[in-house]
């Protein structure tokens, strides 16, 4: 093995084992020469290649340091690691060379707005296809009253901290639910209320009672393929949801995140039975690029002015060239093409992890949901099980997988629940990585019952 490269084994072992850990600075190109006995050069060459792979990142007069984020695909002695846990898209999917296309199609476009501030709202040409694009899916909303921001997240953040109308504080929440929203609440100090979503839904009655009674301004909700459960509302919880938020004043934050999976025709966003107490939030995230960083929030005209002013002071304005560029992928038609590709890979794959359950699970006290899931669904597993042992067995498997401990609200209860997600895991790879899972279930179970 050449030197650069023992050293590039060394410090990627060393990163695995969490003897350096994401932010640690590295030693210096002096210090590494001198241990490795080899020339500087040959330092620089594997500090290079690494920060290529994004597993280090170099600041100017300062040094190198280990990225934080591990890489979703962790190289292990015996092969890769097979992630089941990540939310986030396949890189392996992403519109690359398209979207670039765009980008270089949009600075020529637009070269004398991109380089200056621009609106709070967003750019007026994006706002105008994005009117189009969701009327196609029941959402009605002129021009003026969407707001494009810096993700989904940001929407959550403003709406979170904003006051509203209504006078209330509290925001409720599914339980499970986004883990983000949660740790936003809880960093924020804002009042958080928990609800019970299983994959029949939740209680209705349960839900006027909150909403009368529970001083909540805003209920935040994924009523289409719930992350992490998979599951999806009824037509007939949407409208009673939508309902009972115009009768009691409290508004809903509908995150449609995986709004381009939807095949049924039949089904239909909150937003289309009240859009006065409905806040409609689009991601492009999971059907693009999460570094896009383009969202769109639908708002009821009360509520219009107050988040822009929360987004102005946030940032702004968000960036104009994804969103120039984000408006040229959609009028190009390539964002339809994108679209019918993501929806046939994680739909084949998603059928592929269903076939796999059912020949593997064949354990009582082990059950998980039927039917259509998007990207998500789970597993919930006997009480007896321990939890750490199971994912530790995993991992020595080279199986990434997680459970349901930052989907509650702190403090909250929850039945022992193991995340299954299928966009980081080839098509190829489900059957076998469904099958050891459960052998290490069985094990794990025996371990605890003697």
């Amino acid at each position: 093995m050449r030197v650069y490269a023992m050293i590039m084994h060394d410090i990627e072992s060393q990163m695995e084992d969490g003897a350096i850990r994401g932010g640690q600075k590295l030693p210096s190109i002096r210090e590494t020469a001198e241990h490795y006995a080899c020339s500087k050069s040959t330092v620089i060459r594997a500090y290079a290649e690494l920060e290529k792979r994004h597993l280090l990142y170099s600041v100017p007069q300062s040094g190198y340091y280990a990225v934080v984020k591990k890489p979703a695909y962790v190289q292990s002695a015996d092969g890769t690691m097979l992630n089941f846990s990540a939310a986030s898209p396949d890189p392996g999917l992403f519109p690359y060379l398209d979207f670039q296309h765009c980008l270089n199609k949009a600075i020529d476009m637009y070269r004398n707005d991109l380089f200056a501030y621009g609106t709070p709202q967003g750019l007026p040409s994006l706002l105008q296809v994005l009117s189009k694009h969701l009327a196609g899916s029941q959402v009605f909303a002129k021009p003026e009253q969407m707001v494009i921001t810096s993700g989904v997240q940001q929407s959550l953040s403003i709406l979170a901290g904003m006051p509203f109308p209504n006078g209330k504080r509290a925001v409720l929440l599914e339980q499970p639910t986004y883990h983000n929203m949660i740790q936003l609440l809880e960093t924020l100090g804002i009042p958080a209320l928990g609800i019970e979503r299983t994959d029949a839904g939740i209680d209705l009655d349960r839900l006027e009672h909150l909403f009368r009674t529970g001083d909540v301004k805003l209920f935040y909700t994924i009523p289409r393929f719930h992350n992490p459960l998979g599951t999806s509302y009824s037509e007939d919880a949407k409208k009673t949801i939508a309902e009972l938020a115009a009768r009691y004043d409290v508004y809903v934050a509908e995150d449609d995140y995986l709004l381009d999976l939807v095949t049924d025709s039949k089904s239909d966003p909150i937003h289309a039975y009240a859009s006065s107490h409905v806040i409609y939030l689009r991601s492009f995230s999971k059907i693009m690029f999460p570094g896009l960083r383009i969202g769109a929030a639908v708002l009821p005209p009360e509520l219009l002015e107050p988040f822009s002013r929360y987004k102005r002071l946030a940032d702004i304005d968000s960036s104009m060239l994804s969103q120039a560029a984000l408006k040229i992928y959609f009028q190009s038609g390539m964002f339809e093409r994108r679209k019918h590709k993501i929806v046939t890979t994680y739909g084949s794959r998603m059928e592929r992890l269903r076939q796999a359950l059912e020949m593997h699970n064949d354990l009582d006290d082990v059950r998980h949901p039927a039917g259509d899931s998007g990207v998500h669904t789970y597993l919930t597993l006997p009480d007896a099980i321990s939890m750490p042992a199971l994912l530790n067995r995993l991992e020595r498997k080279h199986l990434a997988l997680q459970d349901f401990s930052t989907n509650f609200l702190s403090g909250r209860s929850h039945p022992p629940m193991l995340k299954l997600s299928i966009t980081r895991v080839e098509e190829s790879e489900i059957d076998g990585g469904i099958r050891v899972i459960f052998e290490e279930i069985r094990r794990t179970l025996r371990n605890a019952r003697l």
